[in-house]
């Protein structure tokens, strides 16, 4: 079960402090300049909200609405808006700087598989020891994944060196 909760950005009846306000009806007609208590009793006459769309400007412009459905359909908009939105994850392969070519190859399928998916792939290559020595092998395998993933994937972050670690993003070409 999912709930909506009604954040509350415009003023609404009594809320709306304007000595003199402009009103337009629920059909989208101009009612003219009123005082604002008469606006909102002319909005309560039809059971619905006075609500204060544009108050920056002079007089403040209200309309008269059901703001509860008006609110339901900003929420549901919002909705559908996320629904739509393209989300994708980070994933991360870590190899060594010595990996073997097996290894090499399962791992570039696997990335090859999440960038297709439409994730980016974080490869990281991970120094131990002795290995922060050789710092040259590691990007040289960083390297190697680039060249190997170069037709489906883009570069979105050079290799680079982070403490024991040296990593680089893909990202799927557009």
């Amino acid at each position: 079960m999912e709930v909506f909760y009604i954040k509350q950005e415009l003023l609404i009846n009594e809320q709306i402090r304007e000595k003199e306000v402009q009103v337009i009806d629920e059909q989208g007609n101009k009612l003219g300049v009123m005082r604002t208590f008469d606006a909102i009793d002319k909005a309560q006459e039809k059971k619905l909200d006075l609500v204060l769309v544009a108050p920056n400007v002079n007089p403040p412009v209200c309309k008269i609405m059901n703001y509860g459905k008006y609110k339901f359909e900003q929420a549901k908009k919002e909705k559908e808006a996320r629904k739509n939105q393209k989300t994708f994850e980070l994933k991360e392969l870590r190899v060594t700087p010595n990996i073997e070519e097996h290894d090499f190859g399962f791992k570039s399928k696997n990335a090859r598989k999440f960038l297709e998916d439409g994730n980016k792939v974080k490869i990281t290559v991970r120094f131990r020891g002795r290995e922060l020595n050789y710092v040259k092998l590691g990007e040289q395998t960083l390297n190697k994944f680039i060249e190997e993933l170069s037709d489906i994937s883009a570069v979105e972050k050079k290799p680079l060196l982070e403490g024991k670690n040296m990593f680089v993003i893909l990202a799927k070409k557009a």
